[in-house]
């Protein structure tokens, strides 16, 4: 590896050991192995090099993610909504850093155009994959109406059930728990249906 991935891996390290916020470029060098002069000459700036990782962790966490749902399952008996729930709650228990660091790169993109670019295009992918888990269609036969509706609602879902989970694992829903509310959300007639997440 070069100093240039030595750089990215080493502040990505960093941006999951201490965030974002508390980053110096000497944090990066440490973890990097690398030297202060390699930061400027490969990325021009920290700024730079702390963007190119947020962005290289949200991939990371997109790909842990997809996993994560994508993993076969024993019981075909199972309630497809609550395996979606105990998956989404078992990655953020396994993969809490990557979470954490989607987390962040969200609150930093107000200020940085780039990340908040690829943040935007992220989030409109999500909805889609989203919209194709609750609909069991095949993500490029998604329409925009179901993007925009299925997919944005199971979205923010997900973003208010991550947030408890970060905020105070001990409180936070279980996948039991938020079945049981959506479904009692969804009113009487879906509760108990088993239908898709």
């Amino acid at each position: 590896m070069g100093h240039r991935e030595d750089l990215l891996d080493g502040a990505k390290r960093a941006l999951y050991e201490k965030g974002y916020a508390r980053i110096t470029a000497r944090d990066i060098v440490a973890a990097s192995g690398t030297n202060l002069a390699s930061i400027g000459y490969h990325y021009g700036s920290t700024k730079a090099l702390l963007t190119a990782a947020m962005l290289s962790a949200m991939d990371d966490w997109g790909q842990a993610f997809a996993v994560a749902l994508a993993e076969e399952h024993d019981d075909p008996d199972e309630d497809p909504m609550l395996r979606f729930w105990r998956r989404v709650v078992g990655s953020i228990q396994k993969d809490r850093p990557l979470w954490l660091a989607s987390v962040e790169a969200l609150t930093q993109s107000e200020h940085d155009p780039e990340l908040r670019a690829q943040l935007a295009g992220g989030v409109h992918q999500g909805r889609r994959g989203m919209a194709a888990l609750v609909t069991g269609r095949p993500e490029e036969e998604i329409d925009e109406a179901t993007v925009r509706t299925v997919g944005a609602a199971q979205m923010a879902l997900l973003s208010g059930v991550v947030t408890q989970w970060l905020t105070d694992p001990t409180t936070a829903p279980t996948p039991e728990e938020i079945v049981t509310g959506v479904r009692a959300l969804a009113g009487p007639a879906t509760t108990g249906t088993g239908s898709e997440p």
